[in-house]
């Protein structure tokens, strides 16, 4: 998945690039706090070295330097150890090394000349080198002893910076860990605040899936109130667009109502002619009619599609159109059966649209049956499937096709105008659906219609 495509990922990488950096930052930052505070307990120590060796210095009766043993660190006495002290006559005769620790063996510490502005009592921060080129931080001060014949003194206290190597790298292998953990801790609560916080747009999807699939009309639910004015928007949308589909609808039915007055009246009129342009006139009419039935079922298929929410359950209308058959063919003695099989479903779409669809697949059993008509209904995935079996003559194969073309007629003394199955067909493919004749098992003909079911049961 691409982070450019995922809000979660976008805002996941976002956060943990920020915290990472805020996190590195944050170690930076604590290494080289601890590192001046180690840096300075050196110079601490070297400073409390720098006044032992201030008190240990003397002049001795045959005018040299002496230096007692500085008590407190073996390191002074431990050649090369790292920790060193040196002693420099100052002046008019300035003598380098008068005195140092045992620990410089063979070295002399290289110091700068003494400026005049040297403290007396406190100390100068120096920044030397040793003659293996280390890097040493050092401490130094001028000492004037009280005889008379005592010339100035430069006293030295240096440590290799190596010293702190060991430590910082203790403290920074620690750092790592804990910086590593408390990164781990706010990522895995960067994700779950994020699962959080998205779990609204979660809900908000699976509602508009419902709205979708037909098992609401509108979108329901406790949303935080960041996203309810979008959802109210949506809410607003759905019932604008289910007034405007049932205005069109209103609409396409008064304008058939207006047609079909009319055309009443023409049929009337030519029905007491015996004229030739009587006849055509009601010809005409008859197709006019046709027409008008055909559009205006397509028209009000295709407004219903476009609408949301949309869910009929099944078996009620069909038990009612298998009663009502019944009473239209009740002088064939016709039994109208639902198969004992049928199952509930839903139909995403409107119901007067279903009574149309299976209206004419049963009435067109009912006028070819001998003796019954059955009725069955199946889910097949995201589709219900409608069989109508009849007993009757059945249909050949090479005309299972053309049943469906608009205006055929089978068998021109059968009642009907040969628009009902064209309509079926137009209705189905309309709502992305399909229907087709078969073979049926009692010996007649078999239409099977599909159509796009509605989720969830057949109770409304």
């Amino acid at each position: 998945m691409r982070v450019g495509g995922s809000l979660r990922l976008r805002l996941l990488a976002g956060t943990l690039a920020w915290m990472l950096l805020s996190v590195a930052l944050a170690g930076w930052a604590l290494r080289t706090l601890f590192q001046d505070h180690i840096t300075q307990q050196l110079q601490a120590q070297l400073v409390v070295q720098l006044d032992q060796l201030s008190a240990s210095v003397e002049w001795t009766p045959q005018g040299g330097t002496a230096v007692a043993p500085l008590a407190g660190d073996a390191r002074l006495a431990q050649p090369l150890s790292g920790l060193y002290w040196q002693v420099d006559q100052v002046g008019a005769a300035p003598q380098a090394a008068v005195a140092r620790s045992r620990s410089l063996w063979d070295q002399v510490l290289a110091l700068p000349p003494v400026p005049g502005d040297y403290p007396a009592r406190g100390y100068r921060v120096l920044q030397l080198h040793d003659a293996q080129g280390h890097a040493l931080l050092s401490v130094a001060r001028t000492l004037q002893l009280p005889e008379d014949d005592a010339p100035p003194l430069r006293l030295v206290v240096a440590g290799d910076t190596a010293l702190l190597a060991e430590p910082l790298q203790r403290f920074t292998h620690l750092l790592l860990i804990a910086l590593g953990l408390l990164a781990l801790g706010l990522a895995i609560a960067v994700a779950v605040q994020l699962q959080l916080a998205l779990r609204p747009l979660q809900l908000l999807r699976e509602q508009l899936a419902t709205v979708r699939g037909g098992r609401a009309a509108r979108l329901e639910g406790c949303f935080p109130q960041e996203l309810q004015p979008l959802v109210n928007e949506f809410n607003h949308v759905l019932a604008e667009n289910a007034d405007m589909v049932q205005r069109a609808r209103t609409q396409a039915g008064n304008l058939a109502h207006a047609v079909h007055t009319p055309l009443s009246i023409l049929a009337n009129a030519a029905a007491q002619e015996s004229t030739p342009l009587a006849q055509l006139v009601t010809e005409q009419v008859a197709s006019a009619r046709r027409q008008v039935d055909y559009h205006l079922a397509r028209a009000r298929a295709a407004a219903a599609v476009r609408a949301t929410g949309l869910r009929t359950p099944v078996l009620a209308p069909l038990q009612a159109l298998l009663r009502t058959m019944q009473r239209l063919h009740a002088d064939r003695q016709l039994a109208f059966e639902l198969a004992p099989q049928a199952q509930d479903g839903a139909f995403r779409g409107e119901e007067q649209d279903l009574y149309e669809l299976l209206g004419n697949l049963i009435d067109n059993a009912g006028k070819w049956a001998r003796t019954r008509v059955v009725v069955d209904v199946r889910r097949e995935g995201d589709l219900l499937c409608f069989t109508v079996d009849d007993d009757g003559p059945g249909i050949p194969e090479a005309l299972r096709d053309r049943m469906f073309e608009r205006g055929v007629q089978l068998d021109e003394q059968r009642p009907g105008s040969g628009l009902g199955l064209d309509i079926v067909r137009a209705l189905a493919q309309t709502y992305g659906g399909s229907v087709q004749a078969q073979a049926s098992p009692l010996g007649g003909a078999r239409l099977r219609l599909c159509l796009p079911a509605a989720e969830g049961g057949g109770a409304a």
